[in-house]
């Protein structure tokens, strides 16, 4: 597991516990006692996640959360607060302020860790969005509209015939408009939700209903393509966290337990639905905005155009996190003989498998774009040189161990790749030393060609 998070707390003992905890999860762990020692930490190196004690009685935490979720460069570090009482009034002041999460004393472990793996999955899925979006307006293409408060589909699915009145009640008086009632063996039988809710409000409170069953919806929402990128709020029974942890391991956005107030479940959901709108908007920008000048026709990877400005970002980002950025040059080897012998459409064919084998590989964070005529560039951010040899090899293997398909009776193709593989180190990145790292990598890819083709090349930097 990976990520960086930074505990706040003025008692060494709870500093302590945590910290062993999250070691354990193997998380990279920041601690500190005071705010003034966090904004220094945060400065340096700028954390994924915060577990922030609101209850300190010498300093405003409160404000000090609040001002984390106003200032854009820490806006989309994920915040959970703990130390926190467990009473509505004290749950709505921290949600208030911008905690995305609030786990009262005594904190279950199990609910605390899905918590943790849940707010980084999306916290990386806004990061990827973010920086596309910035490197499109970098580009010179008009910035998306301004975000607006605007009417969502939202539906509240029950196992009961009909849904808990109470509940509805609530969810129509704190957003303002109608929730549309679902069966949950309806919308499983479906095989489209139309229209498709921003928002699944999903009712598991009561003691009678069937777990398996919600815990299958919950995983066929998250699996269908017209309703993945829908959110999910779980209501669950109070005292129940293996419950709420396993909703959020299956891809749940968010818990809330039954008796919630009004207001804090109004919290939740508005909150939701605004990162649903986002995340809406900043793809709309990139496909919309990006699509036929800085991609290559052919592959619909990233061009050389978008190479130049991204990578830009991704040194920018490495800058930040303190953390390594990783840059591979991958060449089809003896590609001429397959254009001279098999003919263009073969290589077409062999170009765009390739890239579709590329692409399903990496992370969504990874840059992979196509360079030249069987030249591929990878650029993996936060990756050391022992990371980035093993996924260089990996993808290598990608091309020799299944052969390509050439169409026509089902002829099929074994070809081969070399790739050059150069690293930032620790050390900060300037464009200068962004060119650098591309030239590094081209050498390492030349030295691969000219050891005998079909292996790794590491660049004497990043050896």
């Amino acid at each position: 597991m990976s990520g960086r998070i930074l505990i706040i707390d003025t008692v060494a003992t709870n500093r302590i516990v945590l910290k062993v905890k999250m070691l354990a999860a193997q998380f990279s762990v920041d601690a500190c006692s005071s705010r003034i020692e966090a904004e220094a930490i945060i400065s340096t190196n700028r954390p994924d996640l915060i577990l922030i004690n609101l209850s300190d009685p010498v300093e405003d935490r409160h404000d000090f959360c609040r001002v984390l979720k106003n200032d854009p460069e820490t806006s989309n570090v994920a915040v959970i607060a703990v130390g926190v009482a467990d009473t509505s009034k004290a749950r709505f002041a921290a949600l208030d302020v911008g905690a995305d999460d609030v786990l009262p004393n005594p904190m279950n472990d199990t609910l605390l860790l899905a918590r943790i793996r849940s707010l980084l999955r999306v916290r990386s899925a806004s990061q990827e969005l973010l920086l596309r979006d910035s490197t499109s307006r970098a580009l010179g293409f008009e910035e998306a509209n301004a975000l607006f408060e605007t009417a969502a589909h939202v539906a509240l699915i029950s196992q009961e015939d009909a849904c808990d009145a109470s509940l509805n009640q609530m969810l129509l008086n704190g957003l303002g408009q109608p929730v549309r009632a679902l069966a949950s063996n309806c919308v499983l039988k479906q095989t489209a939700v139309t229209p498709v809710p921003d928002l699944f409000v999903i009712d598991g409170a009561h003691s009678d209903c069937d777990r398996k069953a919600l815990y299958r919806l919950v995983s066929d929402l998250r699996s269908r393509a017209e309703t993945r990128l829908s959110t999910q709020l779980i209501v669950v029974p109070h005292n129940e966290p293996e419950m709420a942890a396993m909703f959020l391991d299956l891809g749940a956005d968010d818990i809330v337990s039954s008796g919630t107030s009004e207001g804090e479940l109004t919290l939740r959901a508005k909150a939701l639905i605004r990162r649903k709108l986002l995340h809406d908007r900043l793809r709309d920008t990139v496909r919309n905005g990006l699509h036929a000048a800085v991609t290559d026709p052919l592959t619909g990877l990233y061009n050389r155009r978008y190479v130049q400005a991204h990578l830009t970002r991704l040194a920018e980002q490495s800058r930040g996190s303190g953390r390594e950025l990783a840059v591979m040059m991958l060449d089809i080897d003896h590609f001429k003989q397959v254009n001279d012998t098999h003919g263009h459409a073969a290589g077409d064919q062999v170009l765009v498998q390739l890239a579709d084998r590329l692409r399903e590989n990496l992370r969504a964070i990874d840059l992979v774009a196509r360079v030249g005529g069987e030249e591929f560039l990878v650029a993996m951010p936060r990756t050391s040189a022992a990371q980035a040899h093993l996924a260089a090899d990996r993808l290598r293997r990608l091309v020799n161990e299944r052969p390509f398909d050439l169409g026509n009776g089902g002829r099929k193709l074994k070809v081969t790749a070399s790739v050059g593989v150069a690293t930032s180190g620790r050390r900060d990145i300037e464009k200068s030393h962004l060119n650098k790292i591309c030239d590094q990598a081209d050498a390492a890819l030349y030295a691969a060609k000219s050891a005998g083709r079909n292996q790794v090349a590491m660049s004497k930097s990043a050896a």
